[in-house]
């Protein structure tokens, strides 16, 4: 997977997060929305990156490997939970 890869995976993931995040959906109704969705779409982009870079930089994976994809994923949705939720709260 290369760089734009890793873009939309990063991308999607953040805004399946930011619709799917249970505080974002139970926020109050006539407020502004909880956290916004380019937030999400960032945050998700941004962890991405990170997790790929930090595992080729540590050895954990090369460029394509499955473990790569579930890294990434994983990172990402941690990341973009993280973040809509803290969003949220405020």
């Amino acid at each position: 997977m290369g760089w734009p890869g890793i873009v939309v995976l990063g991308c999607v993931i953040g805004l399946a997060g930011w619709w799917l995040h249970p505080l974002r959906r139970a926020g109050r109704a006539g407020s502004k929305p909880a956290g916004r969705i380019w937030v999400a779409a960032l945050a998700g982009v941004i962890a991405a990156i990170v997790a790929k870079m930090l595992g080729n930089v540590i050895g954990a994976f090369h460029d394509g490997d499955s473990l790569e994809w579930l890294a990434c994923s994983l990172f990402a949705l941690v990341v973009v939970t993280a973040t809509v939720g803290l969003a949220a709260r405020r």
